[in-house]
């Protein structure tokens, strides 16, 4: 029995001297933190890179707009032959969602001209027209001859 009592003595002299040492020194109280701003906002916390340890999808995705699906088919009106002679410009009908640089890039891909600018319209049947104005290098009667309008 005694020498339990000597083992609870020993820790009981570890216990007093932590607290002989608490009392000696300043009282410690928790700083609470002064918030300045209303709003509260998440802390930022470490976002990874997605490392997937399968494709999610089989295939890549083509794209779906290429230089055959722009440009519809030429325009062979009066007026568009007109155009054609005096302005040196060539009307096409070209898909309802083609931009005007993608107009451009495909006449570019197809006729091998360069064009100087694109006007577009819309038509009251819901299809799109382009006017492709030509660079002064290129005439347009020519393109017509190699594309088979005239």
């Amino acid at each position: 029995m005694a020498p339990k009592k000597a083992a609870a003595g020993a820790g009981g002299e570890a216990q007093a001297g932590k607290v002989a040492k608490a009392v000696k020194g300043a009282v410690s109280r928790k700083v609470k933190k002064v918030r300045n701003n209303v709003h509260f906002f998440k802390p930022k916390t470490l976002m990874k890179r997605r490392e997937p340890k399968y494709p999610r999808r089989s295939v890549e995705s083509r794209q779906r707009m290429d230089k055959y699906r722009i440009i519809q088919c030429p325009v062979t009106t009066e007026s568009a032959m007109k155009k054609i002679e005096e302005i040196n410009t060539l009307v096409f009908l070209v898909d309802i969602k083609a931009t005007k640089l993608n107009i451009k890039a495909a006449v570019k891909e197809l006729y091998d001209v360069k064009c100087a600018k694109v006007n577009t319209l819309i038509r009251p049947d819901g299809k799109k027209k382009a006017y492709v104005h030509l660079t002064q290098d290129y005439d347009a009667l020519d393109v017509a001859n190699r594309i088979g309008i005239i």
